[in-house]
């Protein structure tokens, strides 16, 4: 797995969590290769606003001091929690080959259980009729998925409501998050 390179600030708190008494700033992000939640110290005199691309590579950041560490989920602030939905359904709209990709490809986890399946919203019908379909011929786009296969839940969708899942609580297959 590729390092991080820029990261997506989703919350600033200029004067740090406000229960754990260190006066320090600290911003909330996630990375926009490997969708990871990190803790990010901006530089001094730096201060992070909502929704600004930072770099966080190896080189010489501008703006982030050092990356904290990961961010653990339950820290997630509402706000942050908000900004993430928005840069998830921005992501996957960007990177919609990909996750067509998933479709395309997405195999069974153990004999009972298929990677689609772990999608909200999609049953074993839809797997199944996933699975026929792909076979005629791969899909391109969300939209060619949702005419070529009967009362399928919004794939787009799912897929957002599945990553925010990954990334806000804790689950046993992690299908976009690593």
């Amino acid at each position: 797995m590729e390092k991080e390179e820029y990261a997506i600030v989703l919350e600033y708190l200029p004067n740090g969590y406000p229960l754990e008494g260190k006066m320090m700033p600290i911003a909330q992000a996630i990375g926009k290769t490997n969708l990871t939640l990190l803790e990010l110290v901006p530089r001094r005199g730096v201060a992070l606003t909502i929704g600004e691309d930072v770099y966080i590579g190896e080189g010489k950041r501008d703006k982030v001091y050092y990356i904290l560490g990961r961010l653990k989920r339950e820290k997630l602030t509402e706000s942050a929690k908000n900004q993430l939905q928005e840069f998830i359904k921005k992501t996957v709209k960007e990177r919609e080959k990909e996750f067509i990709e998933f479709f395309n490809k997405a195999e069974a986890i153990n004999k009972r259980v298929h990677q689609i399946e772990l999608l909200p919203g999609f049953g074993k019908k839809h797997m199944n009729d996933i699975l026929k379909q792909r076979e005629v011929k791969p899909f391109e786009n969300f939209e060619e998925m949702k005419e070529r296969i009967q009362n399928l839940p919004d794939p787009e969708k799912a897929v957002e409501k599945r990553i925010i899942e990954e990334l806000t609580n804790v689950e046993r297959y992690n299908l976009f998050v690593h």
